[in-house]
C-alpha cells in the first residue's frame, strides 16, 4: 500500500519560511520521481516543483529563487523549502510520486501566508 505523508504545513507572515516535508512508503522510493503540487480555493491544482530519481529539479516560474526541492534517499523523504513566502503562496500542497508521471498523491498540508 503506498502512503505518501505530508507535514510542515502551517500559518506564517509574509516574507517567512516554511519546510515542508513528505514520508513515503509501500514504493521504490529512489527511482520515483517525486513533486510538490498546490491548489489555492477556487484554482486548479498546479505544478509547484519536481526531483526526478537522478535529482534533476525543476520549478514553476512562480517560485524560482523562493522555493528548493530536495530528497532523502535513504529516509523515503521530499522535502520542499520555502522562503520569501507571499500571500499567493497560501494553498493546500500535496506531495506526487511516479515513474513517469504521479500516480500516488498524499492528502495535503495547508499552507497559509498572511500579509
Amino acid at each position: 500500500q503506498v502512503q505518501l505523508v505530508e507535514s510542515g504545513g502551517g500559518l506564517v507572515q509574509a516574507g517567512g519560511s516554511l519546510r515542508l516535508s513528505c514520508a513515503a512508503s509501500g514504493i521504490i522510493f529512489r527511482l520515483n520521481r517525486m513533486g510538490w503540487y498546490r491548489q489555492a480555493p477556487g484554482n486548479q491544482r498546479e505544478h509547484v516543483a519536481t526531483i526526478t530519481s537522478s535529482f534533476s529539479t525543476n520549478y514553476a516560474d512562480s517560485v524560482k529563487g523562493r522555493f528548493t526541492i530536495s530528497r532523502d534517499n535513504a529516509k523515503n523523504t521530499v522535502y520542499l523549502q520555502m522562503n520569501s513566502l507571499k500571500p499567493e503562496d497560501t494553498a493546500v500542497y500535496y506531495c506526487a510520486s511516479g515513474r513517469l508521471g504521479y500516480d500516488y498523491w498524499g492528502q495535503g498540508t495547508q499552507v497559509t501566508v498572511s500579509s
